[in-house]
């Protein structure tokens, strides 16, 4: 979102990120990283966002959005939360995701699936690390049924796979984008579905 931040005596106007475990700020004047683990304190004042970092005091100028954020913070979501996977869940993984990842989803639902789409399925990850992968996308989409949702997760800050090529493909394989989420520190997931209309 569009606010203005204060640090080491400086206000910059410029657009505030709240992604899963950091504040990102990028203006011309001001660039900010701040992860949640290196936030000493955080309070939400009179529509400022007060954080205490060990690089010192930063104040995020986001108005109603600031209690929000500072419970966000305080009180993160887990992964599986943000993805929307509940215990038990059918989910099918498709392309090698990270270890972690794999290991938080076997607690939810220990008998996911690797590989093949099975039926019923409620959620498919689909891994694109390359082009190649990404254009698994459309067959995918051909076999998708009801409410089931696919997560393409992606790498970020590569020029060879963006934001709006993952968009652009899921669009032309007739799915509709849902939801975006900070997967990991180097990934981010773009949730599909199919429109109402052709489930």
């Amino acid at each position: 979102m569009k606010c203005a931040v204060r640090a080491n005596g400086k206000r910059a106007e410029g657009k505030a990120l709240l992604e899963t475990t950091e504040i990102i700020f990028r203006s011309d004047a001001l660039r900010l990283k701040i992860p949640f683990a290196g936030m000493k304190s955080v309070k939400a004042v009179d529509g400022e966002l007060r954080v205490q970092s060990t690089d010192g005091a930063v104040v995020f100028e986001v108005g109603p959005q600031a209690e929000k954020w500072a419970q966000k913070i305080l009180h993160p979501k887990s992964r599986m939360e943000k993805l929307g996977v509940k215990e038990g869940a059918k989910v099918t993984v498709i392309g090698k995701l990270d270890a972690e990842f794999e290991a938080e989803l076997e607690k939810v639902t220990p008998d996911f699936v690797r590989g093949t789409i099975a039926k019923n399925t409620e959620f498919i990850f689909l891994a694109a690390e390359t082009q190649k992968e990404l254009a698994r996308a459309p067959n995918i989409a051909k076999v998708m049924r009801g409410a089931a949702g696919l997560w393409i997760v992606y790498p970020k800050g590569r020029k060879d796979i963006t934001e709006n090529g993952v968009l652009s493909v899921g669009r032309k394989a007739g799915l509709k984008d849902v939801k975006v989420v900070g997967f990991s520190p180097t990934h981010t997931a773009l949730k599909f579905v199919l429109p109402v209309e052709k489930r």
